[in-house]
């Protein structure tokens, strides 16, 4: 176990220098979450009045929904990086080596989980600066950052997966591109359950991306129910212990 750790890390520690030395690459992936945290901010910030946000701050509710979905959009491209390795050959030379199948896999996983952490807390501080209240406190803001990273680790993996069957960056930008808005606004990241269909609400009631955002926003809350927020984080835990367990199968059939 000890070996497959610090084999994970090493891979983790290659993935975490590409993304050190691409500066501009960093500051893009803030771009985004930064024009809906701050633009969709003020553009529906009267939505709040007729209620059911269960805050005044209509910058308050949004900001975990945007944190989440930074998670999300980020961590759905974890495939590419996966196809990178495979059509220029370094995946193969890895396999030559004694290192953990479930290393070369989990690296690229743990290292968008470590940047999905450090995006989440700019994004708080940032919404800090431009108003955004949090009674929950420290305590509220780690678990916001943990669901991310949990809710990241899915899709991270089953990005992985997706890109060991497909093997083709079309097929991937094409399955990306069909999720990210329907998981998006199936969900209650812009809108309060209670001013959503009935229809909606349901569906959000399976959609992972929303028991990211609940469980964030309650613990961010004055009071915090721990019901919801441990029921929330335990499904994401199994979830992401699911797709973890896929991804290495893939790179079993790949290997074979």
């Amino acid at each position: 176990m000890s070996t497959a750790v610090s084999q994970t890390w090493y891979m983790t520690q290659r993935q975490l220098m590409v993304f050190v030395r691409q500066t501009a690459y960093a500051i893009i992936t803030l771009i985004q979450p930064v024009i809906w945290l701050f633009l969709f901010g003020s553009l529906f910030k009267k939505v709040v009045e007729p209620g059911g946000f269960g805050t005044t701050s209509y910058l308050d509710y949004l900001l975990p929904g945007v944190v989440v979905m930074s998670a999300l959009s980020s961590n759905m491209w974890a495939g590419m990086t996966t196809l990178d390795e495979i059509q220029r050959g370094t995946l193969n030379r890895f396999l030559a080596t004694p290192v953990s199948r479930a290393a070369l896999m989990n690296g690229n996983v743990v290292n968008n989980g470590l940047v999905t952490a450090f995006q989440s807390v700019v994004i708080v501080l940032l919404g800090l600066l431009g108003g955004a209240d949090y009674p929950g406190g420290i305590a509220g803001v780690a678990v916001l950052v943990l669901a991310s990273v949990l809710l990241g680790t899915v899709f991270g993996a089953l990005s992985n997966a997706l890109g060991m069957l497909v093997r083709e960056r079309e097929s991937i930008i094409g399955i990306n591109t069909f999720l990210l808005l329907p998981l998006t606004f199936l969900s209650s990241a812009f809108m309060a359950p209670s001013q959503m269909p009935s229809w909606m609400r349901h569906i959000a009631d399976f959609n992972p991306l929303n028991w990211a955002m609940v469980a964030g926003r309650s613990a961010l809350s004055a009071d915090p129910d721990r019901g919801v927020v441990l029921g929330r984080g335990v499904a994401l835990l199994g979830l992401a212990m699911v797709a973890v367990w896929l991804s290495i199968r893939t790179f079993r059939s790949y290997q074979r």
